[in-house]
């Protein structure tokens, strides 16, 4: 990515992720969010246990280290420096629109021009969400506020855990299908889906590492729909559908 942003996104995250020794505030020890349980989605082409979540995700950063406290700093500033720009820009991602990505392709990128790819894209991050809540019972993260009330969120107060970022998961799932559909707009898909995720840490829900955390998450998992005939052939038609509109 071009924009701070990445300078950002990046320097955060490395520090995030550091392995240190706890620091001893306590009032960075944060207890365990409720988590709402809702009705599983049905899956279409990878099953929730189709990525070992385990194996592919480090634990995130352990209350009161030094990595956690930096993960923490890099959400305070990020709150302190937000302009309105950027409270209009999380409330904008927070919606999770697969057709935000009209920013990379052009206006006719809609879901009323593009139903088969529309109800494609419905059904891969149906999928994704599964494996996600997986992830996230996993490692069961409490989310900014509950860890510091300094933190106040301008958009919506998820009930789930903070890590790995579903949404972050979401997005770059469906940057690497939309990359398989159009190879050629890989690079500005994925820059897209950087500036995306960003948009959690502005709305004060996700530290940078539970937005790697998505990343890392989403990585495996496209490798894994790859993998599926019926998904490659849904890709054929998406092309196919999409291709009046591109020329």
């Amino acid at each position: 990515m071009k924009s701070p942003l990445r300078s950002l996104f990046v320097l955060s995250l490395v520090i995030g992720l550091l392995p240190v020794a706890p620091s001893g505030r306590a009032q960075e020890m944060a207890t365990k969010p409720a988590t709402t349980v809702k009705k599983p989605y049905p899956t279409h082409f990878v099953k929730p246990t189709g990525v070992d979540c385990a194996k592919v995700l480090p634990p995130p950063p352990a209350p009161g280290t030094l990595a956690a406290r930096a993960d923490l700093e890099a959400v305070l500033q990020a709150q302190s420096w937000r302009t309105p720009e950027q409270v209009a820009w999380a409330k904008l991602i927070e919606k999770n629109d697969a057709f935000m990505y009209a920013d990379v392709f052009g206006p006719w990128f809609t879901k009323e021009n593009l139903p088969v790819t529309a109800a494609f894209l419905k059904e891969v991050d149906e999928d994704r969400h599964e494996v996600t809540e997986v992830a996230k019972n996993l490692f069961a993260r409490a989310r900014p506020w509950v860890v510091d009330p300094r933190v106040q969120p301008c958009v919506g107060k998820p009930t789930n855990d903070s890590y790995p970022s579903g949404h972050t998961a979401s997005i770059f799932t469906r940057a690497g299908v939309l990359a398989e559909i159009f190879p050629e707009k890989r690079e500005q898909i994925f820059d897209f889906a950087h500036r995306a995720a960003w948009g959690r840490v502005y709305g004060g829900v996700h530290f940078p590492s539970d937005l790697v955390g998505g990343w890392m998450l989403a990585e495996p998992l496209v490798v894994e729909l790859k993998k599926v005939p019926a998904f490659q052939a849904q890709v054929e038609k998406c092309r196919a559908e999409m291709a009046k509109w591109m020329k």
